[in-house]
């Protein structure tokens, strides 16, 4: 047992259950904001008259904004502290999504929107940091993976309500319930989170932050698993940032509404961040990344089925999967990086919000040039490539100071 590990919150106590609420709560808060918008990019392109591929910087710029942000608040948050930053992430992000209701033009709102993705950028490598000092060790992925649940849950019901909403009356009415949401959210959030009791402030200069990043990219593991969060995230938004000009479009021809139904599909996430978590806990973290990817694979070779039903479960099983692998792999990096965890956090985070905001609008040059099936072809690459490092990953060794909880032995093996 770690000097720290007897000040870790237990699992069972209310201590716990009130940080995996404030957790959820986070992670839904933050995301709903993130991705309100992604079911309004057809709406953005007719109003602004805009491609397809333009119209999704509206996700794609908030992302970058967040990654970019990330790389400065996680050093903060050694020196200030997790709970305070994640608290002003929260309330400031809604505060400016519903200042993006009073654009006039797009650019204005794409700069909103690069703002907000910097207020983001506050809570999710943070909160990576603090589950990992503050939780007890064996129950560090099961709260991530709650974590990710929240998350799955906020990006669900922003993209269908507010894209109900927004076919009902006008986007900005439908942004302007988001972020009252937020603002009530980031309340319930300061309320329920516990204090960091296991946080030293470690105040960063340049150089320290500079050695920081330059250890965390010398580890060869952490490498590939930041590569993993560019190539996973970039494909997964792809799908969703372009599915609603395939839905919209003949033999489907649905209306905006039923799009944003589709988004309904998040519940396969939120069980599998917490089924596919703890199953990393268990087994070890390198026996279950590559079968997630597997599963994404399959849900995206079933999309290119022309049929609404089909769609839906493919979707569905895309979904599961990349929640999964997500899961893992978060929960990996900060198990791996022994010191300076906010930051490899952030790296990891960087990467993966960059290969949304790369990847997300470049998936609309590839849906200009040949349709779906071009989308389709784009992500099989990308998360061939996924694969092929994942399975790299299972031949690492552990890091024994740093992963030892991912090299637990299943009892049913060990006995």
């Amino acid at each position: 047992m770690s000097d720290t590990e007897h000040l870790r919150i237990a699992r069972g106590t209310p201590a716990f259950r009130k940080t995996i609420v404030a957790l959820f709560i986070g992670g839904f808060s933050i995301f709903a904001q993130l991705y309100c918008v992604q079911p309004m990019i057809p709406m953005f392109a007719r109003e602004f008259s805009i491609s397809a591929a333009a119209a999704s910087l509206s996700v794609s710029a908030t992302t970058a904004g967040l990654a970019i942000g990330m790389l400065f608040t996680g050093a903060l948050s050694e020196a200030i502290g997790r709970k305070p930053m994640m608290v002003a992430s929260v309330f400031g992000s809604a505060a400016l999504l519903l200042l993006s209701t009073l654009v006039t033009t797009w650019h204005e709102l794409v700069v909103i929107r690069t703002l907000t993705g910097f207020a983001l950028s506050g809570l999710p490598s943070i909160a990576m940091a603090y589950v990992s000092e503050e939780i007890e060790t064996k129950s560090v992925g099961f709260a991530m993976g709650l974590f990710i649940g929240g998350s799955a849950i906020g990006g669900m019901m922003s993209r269908f309500v507010a894209g109900s909403v927004s076919d009902a009356t006008s986007w900005r009415t439908a942004l302007i319930m988001v972020g009252t949401m937020g603002i009530i959210n980031s309340a319930l959030f300061y309320k329920a989170l516990a204090p960091s009791r296991n946080f030293v402030p470690k105040p960063q200069s340049l150089r320290s932050l500079l050695n920081g990043y330059r250890l965390h990219l010398s580890d060869p593991g952490l490498r590939v698993l930041f590569a993993m969060g560019f190539l996973v995230m970039g494909s997964f938004v792809t799908m969703y940032n372009y599915l609603g000009f395939r839905l919209l479009a003949p033999p489907f021809n649905l209306n905006q509404t039923q799009v944003s139904s589709i988004f309904l599909v998040y519940v396969a996430g939120i069980g599998s961040s917490t089924i596919v978590g703890a199953l990393g806990d268990l087994l070890g973290r390198r026996r279950v990344l590559w079968v997630t990817l597997v599963i994404m694979l399959v849900g995206l070779s079933l999309s290119l089925i022309n049929s609404v039903a089909m769609t839906v479960v493919a979707m569905a099983i895309y979904t599961f999967g990349f929640f999964g692998a997500h899961s893992v792999a978060s929960t990996w990096v900060g198990r791996r990086a022994s010191v300076a965890r906010a930051q490899a956090s952030s790296l990891y985070l960087l990467c993966y919000y960059m290969g949304s905001s790369v990847v997300g609008t470049v998936g609309g040059v590839a849906l200009a040039l040949a349709g779906w099936a071009g989308v389709v072809g784009m992500v099989a690459v990308l998360l061939s490539l996924a694969l092929a490092g994942a399975l790299w990953l299972t031949q690492l060794p552990p890091v024994a100071s740093a992963e030892q909880n991912d090299e637990i032995i299943p009892p049913a093996i060990e006995g």
